[in-house]
């Protein structure tokens, strides 16, 4: 297939495509959303949360919630519980069961079907990269994207998705993509100043106008979790890295 990146190990593609395009041909995929999903199951299963992903936020998603006995994430501007602000996780205890809705990371993990599928972001962007590695040479990495609010288009290429894209890329080792490698120069290009960037661009603006600003610096933080989260029987939950372990 000409949009499958088959010819190459490690691939890069954005959004739903890519899953449906590079999911099927590899044998890992890590989707990576840094504002803020992917950035907000990290810090909530390295707490030792699970994460139950969900598309929508409807009725459906409470009923899910009762299903799995779970609690269900508020609207990211509710001022008590938990969200898909980072921010409002960093706290949860071990142990709690958290559905959170979402439109792009959430919808992503659902599509991956039986591919082994990680979260990823700049703050375990090491870590998910080495886990990676061990299900097999063929990696498959998912850059989010956002949706722009009237619709009209289906994806904005969001460019804090693409910069955590490359991070996890550039710990990887493997035939690259043109696609891949570009991402891993894009990250190269801001590595220097990681939370300015990500300040000024467009995603980081919208979310320090409302006031999140914290989410920023907390997506912006490189580096700093060994947490894999892995998706497994409907949920995300930690595999701490050891380094000598195999796969799960």
């Amino acid at each position: 297939m000409i949009f499958d990146q088959a010819e190459f190990n490690i691939r890069c593609e954005w959004g739903i495509q890519g899953v449906s395009q590079l999911a099927p041909i590899s044998d890992v995929i890590v989707i990576v959303d840094v504002l803020s999903f992917s950035t907000s199951v990290e810090i909530a299963t390295n707490n030792g949360a699970i994460i139950y992903p969900y598309r929508w936020r409807d009725d459906s998603a409470l009923d899910y919630a009762k299903s799995m006995d779970a609690e269900l994430s508020r609207g990211r501007f509710s001022k008590d519980g938990y969200s898909l602000s980072p921010a409002s996780l960093t706290k949860i205890p071990a142990g709690t069961k958290l559905v959170v809705p979402s439109p792009n990371g959430s919808s992503l993990t659902l599509l991956t079907g039986t591919t082994p599928t990680l979260a990823g972001c700049l703050r375990n962007c090491e870590s998910v990269a080495q886990f990676a590695q061990r299900y097999g040479p063929r990696i498959a990495v998912i850059p989010a994207g956002e949706r722009w609010k009237d619709e009209t288009l289906p994806l904005r290429p969001a460019w804090e998705d693409f910069i955590g894209a490359g991070a996890i890329l550039s710990f990887l080792s493997g035939s690259f993509s043109p696609e891949a490698e570009t991402a891993v120069a894009a990250f190269h290009a801001f590595q220097k100043d990681l939370l300015g960037n990500l300040k000024k661009c467009s995603s980081g603006k919208e979310l320090i106008a409302k006031g999140f600003e914290l989410d920023v610096e907390l997506a912006a933080a490189f580096n700093v979790s060994d947490c894999v989260p892995l998706f497994t029987e409907n949920a995300y939950s930690s595999c701490q890295l050891d380094r000598g372990s195999p796969v799960p």
